[in-house]
């Protein structure tokens, strides 16, 4: 039969064993616990970790806290630029916590904080710039997002290394619109392009004109040439070149 001394054995077993459950905590390498004793951080800092970490039962409680980068996706916002055209923009974040003992005491919960901020932050600077901007300078548009996030994000110990817009959808009208502006864009490139040929090809003619004025010969030359080209075409028509000397008494005649 279990005698008494026995039972109460297991019993003082089974406490001592939920009490070393309680005081033992192992973290990862990239986990630290922040550790509360009668509600107050323990000293110094309260920060404990990596490793193995002892408690004490009751007494301490302890806030298990990551230290990797974490990846937060922003839903997309409706935005009206500053040119006031509606679009859609989401984002992407990525921050990490450096200081955890700030990330516990500071904030209630700074994931839920960080994605509220972000979305926030990404309404009023993109509502600030022209849809030109948001399509041609998204770099600098990047920056300053991760400026203005990461100095809100700092007291709660937030380091946010990185934000990135991923897309910007317009409205179909819009769409429209950029395509013809493009259309003519390229248009007005064309004729630039097509009237600078023009204006080369006029120069290089009046520049050849002063040689042949120089050089009588050369127009003969210029004469035998055009009849040896037209000559390799197998066609019917007979030229007569005709010297503009013999007819230089007409055309100063009065």
């Amino acid at each position: 039969m279990v005698t008494t001394y026995s039972v109460w054995m297991i019993v003082v077993v089974l406490f001592v064993v939920i009490l070393l459950a309680n005081a033992i905590r192992i973290l990862r390498e990239y986990e630290r616990g922040v550790v509360f004793r009668l509600g107050r951080l323990v000293p110094p800092d309260g920060v404990r970790g990596p490793g193995l970490i002892l408690l004490i039962p009751i007494i301490d409680k302890m806030v298990k806290i990551s230290l990797r980068t974490v990846v937060m996706d922003v839903p997309s916002q409706d935005i009206i630029t500053q040119d006031n055209v509606s679009v859609k923009v989401n984002a992407v974040v990525y921050f990490r916590v450096i200081q955890p003992n700030k990330a516990v005491v500071e904030v209630e919960n700074h994931l839920v904080a960080t994605s509220q901020l972000s979305q926030t932050t990404l309404r009023s600077v993109l509502g600030q710039s022209d849809l030109d901007d948001l399509l041609s300078q998204r770099e600098k548009i990047n920056m300053k997002l991760q400026q203005i996030i990461d100095n809100n994000t700092e007291p709660w110990g937030i380091k946010v290394s990185n934000v990135e817009v991923k897309q910007i959808d317009l409205p179909q009208e819009m769409q429209r619109a950029m395509a013809k502006q493009a259309e003519a864009e390229r248009e007005r490139r064309s004729k630039i392009i097509a009237a600078e040929g023009e204006f080369q090809a006029s120069q290089r003619l009046s520049d050849a004109a002063k040689v042949l004025s120089e050089q009588p010969s050369a127009i003969t030359l210029r004469y035998l040439q055009t009849l040896r080209e037209i000559s390799t075409e197998k066609n019917s028509t007979t030229i007569f070149p005709v010297p503009i000397d013999l007819l230089k008494p007409f055309l100063n005649k009065d």
